[in-house]
């Protein structure tokens, strides 16, 4: 009875309450992480067991069982099929994950305040088949890989235990974020960075707090906001009666409005893996050094509200889920000697829509941001190409790649929020589709208008 009060008193359902209030201890639980005795097997111990049972104490045991499935297909392919077992655990990790989206409706459930297991199985999925990639990595020359790949291959089979315990860390598969399983065999085992130096080991309850404090003040905005701007908005017939301009301003307002959510759990998740220690990311060069935290940084709230171009958002919106795609799909798409295009790009962005879930809403949406930051990589390199003495028209290019950026991302979140096709289109064709068209106008006439190639650094980042 007293979490149903707790439940009405907030505004959600039990099911809600209950996952928050075990998200939330992820942060004890991690604490607890640093003062565990014995050594890494311990350790590995703590963190399957604490993730298992909070994952029962939130979802039921279904949850367990959902999660042991990807996970022992990936880790008996590594065991028995290592030359396939990059392939074999991303087929069969995504091909469940899909089937669990369907008969869950999942997408559903989120939208209408629910809640199940699928959103952790979802971090589960991209930490098996990295683990499976690096472990298959491990049979190459070290001659044919990229750094990324140099840095997180394993040579060696993790033993089943360490496997579980990263899977399921303390929590950290509830809302991410994703790491490589050769980190946390290094923090766990005290190894790399974490190795006790002359430095000393550096605190990380400053850094802990100011993730909790950033929590607070997003859930708090978004309580706040929320109530002005529903999902059901979209399909009520007042909004048809707006002008354009308001409606683009709801559209602006409402996807503004669902990001604070996201900030929220990502903050949280944030905090509960620094406060661990794993989150701990090396030392700065300056004099004195100065510890650095962004392990865990899954957001940067600013970066994403004030990003000068789209091309900047896979950087600071859902940090280590896009850079998963990046090594795991985007780069491997890409052939030895040539160039990343927009293939490439909208292949990886049409696996993120699939890993979200099979609504047509997210497939628009990914498909939206593909074209988003095309249209964007268009007006950048105008801009480059542009005299130093033409400094106005350089800024003016800037500014309209700002706003343009905030146009097409708030037109386009629509579909991710209300997933259904009748919605979404609706919501589009209410502002007459001005985030597809502008976005294709500028791919095509980038086609056309060609400047000459720019050599600065930030034309290659591009």
């Amino acid at each position: 009875m007293e979490m149903e009060s707790m439940a009405s008193a907030i505004g959600v359902s039990v099911a809600v309450l209950r996952f928050l209030l075990c998200f939330i201890s992820t942060i004890p639980v991690s604490f607890f992480h640093r003062l565990v005795p014995g050594g890494p097997t311990v350790r590995h111990l703590y963190a399957a067991v604490t993730g298992a049972l909070l994952s029962y104490i939130s979802f039921g045991v279904s949850s367990n069982l959902h999660f042991f499935i990807p996970m022992l297909i990936s880790y008996l392919s590594m065991a028995f099929v290592r030359k396939w077992c990059g392939v074999i655990s991303f087929l069969s990790a995504m091909g469940y994950l899909i089937g669990c989206h369907v008969y869950y409706m999942s997408g559903d459930a989120w939208k209408e305040g629910g809640i199940d297991a699928t959103g952790s199985l979802m971090v589960i999925t991209l930490k098996v088949i990295s683990c499976a990639i690096n472990y298959n990595d491990g049979l190459l020359k070290e001659a044919d890989l990229r750094e990324s790949q140099k840095k997180n291959r394993l040579l060696k089979l993790p033993s089943l235990i360490e496997y579980v315990g990263y899977c399921l860390c303390c929590g950290s598969h509830f809302a991410g974020p994703v790491f490589e399983i050769k980190d946390y065999l290094d923090w766990t085992e005290r190894k790399g960075i974490w190795t006790k130096s002359e430095k000393g080991t550096p605190s990380p309850f400053l850094p802990t707090l100011k993730a909790i404090l950033q929590a607070g003040f997003c859930m708090g905005l978004y309580l706040y906001l929320s109530p002005f701007y529903p999902l059901s908005r979209f399909s009520e017939p007042i909004y048809q009666e707006w002008g354009f301009v308001k409606r683009l301003t709801v559209q602006y307002m409402s996807g503004f409005t669902a990001r604070w959510k996201y900030y929220f759990i990502w903050s949280i998740s944030e905090a509960s893996i620094i406060i661990s220690g794993f989150g701990f990311s090396g030392w700065t060069d300056s004099s004195p050094p100065k510890a650095r935290w962004d392990r865990a940084k899954n957001v940067d709230v600013l970066g994403v509200e004030f990003a000068k171009s789209s091309v900047e958002l896979p950087l600071v919106w859902n940090i280590q889920v896009s850079t998963w795609l990046r090594h795991y799909v985007y780069d491997r798409l890409v052939q030895k000697g040539k160039k990343p295009g927009f293939f490439q790009l909208l292949a990886t962005q049409t696996v993120s829509a699939v890993w979200h879930g099979l609504y047509p809403g997210y497939m628009i949406f990914f498909v939206q941001s593909a074209l988003m930051i095309a249209g964007s990589r268009a007006i950048y390199r105008w801009q480059q190409a542009v005299p130093p003495h033409m400094a106005i028209v350089k800024k003016f290019l800037m500014l309209t790649n700002f706003a343009y950026t905030l146009l097409v991302l708030n037109y386009s979140c629509i579909g991710f929020m209300v997933l259904n096709l009748q919605e979404t289109l609706a919501a589009y064709g209410s502002v007459y589709y001005i985030g597809t068209i502008i976005p294709v106008t500028l791919i095509l006439l980038g086609n056309i208008i060609k400047p000459k190639p720019a050599r600065s650094k930030a034309r290659k980042e591009q």
